[in-house]
């Protein structure tokens, strides 16, 4: 090498010492259009900047390119704030961003920061607070337009995946100022409904076309769903508030409908793989009851009931011929009991002794006179005597000095 020359590489890196050395290449910001948009698979985005007579290449990191609400597509007018670097393979200097707004929208998006970092801080995007999806729901509500891409998309995809689920439609508008006011009550309606899962979905666009979506009264609707909600709003590289709130956050319509569901075809294996584990446990439990069986039948063979029998038919006929004989004697003792009793009462019966000439006295009102004392001369009697009664007349009322008591005749 000459002498006083410089290699390329030397060149190069003095060329880069001077960038990051100038206070306003390490903190600028440019306006441009953007053109050749590129994302890697490792997630770094490319693209170039450019205007009517020039052109800068920017270079975005993976990192920074995720805080993005959305990424810049080719055709967008946008603020790009960075540093300037050299890339030493290509001898290239180029813009390093670190942050990039649509020009019109940057108070739009500043709103957007400011209530992500307000809902952020009350926990309503915490990842403790989030449902799991229903496994195998029969019911599926979709919330979003009716005359959308979006609403086709998602029936396309669920008919494909799992035709048994029902799909129900929550109509409501998506854009304009009347949307979040609709969209709080299409959610609430579905809640109300007793769908298993909601997907709340729209087509992609600007951060503008979906600032319902990050509306306050919209995210905390969607927080405070008691059913499990899945957002697809938007394109792959769209970003919400309500992506955040939501259980189940998806790049699309299609994929929310896809984690909305099972896959049908994968059913069918698990099915079989059910069919096989039920029959192995059925044929255990038959195996075992078998086992159970045969030993059921030893034990009844060593204890043969008709042995027991044969003893307790004896024993029976012992036992009726004493109950015979202890009722025949029983009956015998009660009969004479009877007669005894009946002897004695007809014996105490006072009827029983008018057949001896004695006689039964009785006023006109059927009293029994009982002492002569209780009568007047010429009250009428009724006389009852064995086997009839007659009719007398008191004639005189004759006093008895031996008791002390009058007698009537």
């Amino acid at each position: 090498m000459l002498e006083g020359t410089l290699s390329v590489s030397e060149l190069t890196h003095y060329l880069r010492a001077l960038f990051l050395e100038d206070a306003l290449l390490g903190n600028v910001w440019v306006e441009g259009e953007v053109s050749n948009f590129v994302r890697a698979r490792s997630g770094h985005c490319y693209f170039t900047l450019k205007e009517a007579k020039a052109a800068l290449k920017v270079v975005m990191w993976k990192q920074n390119a995720a805080a993005l609400s959305r990424l810049p597509e080719n055709g967008d007018h946008i603020v790009v704030h960075g540093y300037i670097d050299i890339y030493p393979d290509r001898g290239e200097y180029q813009l390093y961003a670190d942050f990039l707004r649509p020009i019109g929208l940057g108070d739009l998006y500043q709103r957007f920061l400011i209530l992500k970092e307000k809902l952020t801080t009350e926990g309503l995007f915490a990842e403790e607070r989030k449902r799991p999806l229903p496994a195998y729901p029969r019911r599926v509500g979709v919330v979003t337009s009716p005359t959308g891409a979006a609403l086709r998309d998602i029936i396309r995809v669920i008919r494909g995946r799992y035709p048994l689920v029902e799909v129900d439609l929550f109509p409501t508008e998506v854009q304009g100022e009347t949307a979040p006011a609709r969209i709080v009550a299409a959610l609430q309606n579905a809640a109300a409904y007793g769908v298993d899962v909601i997907i709340l979905a729209r087509g992609g666009g600007s951060l503008e076309d979906l600032w319902s979506f990050n509306d306050e009264a919209v995210v905390r609707a969607v927080a405070a769903s008691p059913i499990p909600i899945i957002s697809g709003v938007g394109h792959e590289t769209d970003s919400t508030l309500t992506d955040f709130a939501a259980d189940k956050r998806t790049p699309t319509p299609s994929a929310a409908a896809a984690a909305a569901v099972p896959d049908g075809s994968n059913l069918a294996s698990v099915v079989a793989s059910l069919r096989d584990v039920l029959g192995h446990q059925m044929d255990n439990a038959l195996s075992m009851k078998r086992e159970a069986l045969r030993q059921q039948r030893r034990f009844l063979e060593h204890y043969d009931p008709r042995v027991r029998l044969a003893a307790a038919r004896q024993q029976v006929d012992d036992m009726v011929t004493m109950l015979e004989r202890n009722w025949s004697f029983q009956m015998r003792w009660r009969r004479q009991q009877v007669r005894h009793l009946a002897e004695k009462l007809t014996s105490l019966n006072p009827r029983s002794i008018l057949g001896r000439g004695y006689a039964l006295i009785y006023q006109q009102d059927g009293s029994l006179v009982r002492e002569a004392a209780a009568l007047q001369p010429g009250d009428p009697l009724v006389m009852e005597v064995y086997r009839g009664r007659f009719g007398a007349t008191v004639t005189y009322i004759e006093e008895n000095a031996e008791h002390g008591e009058q007698e009537a005749s």
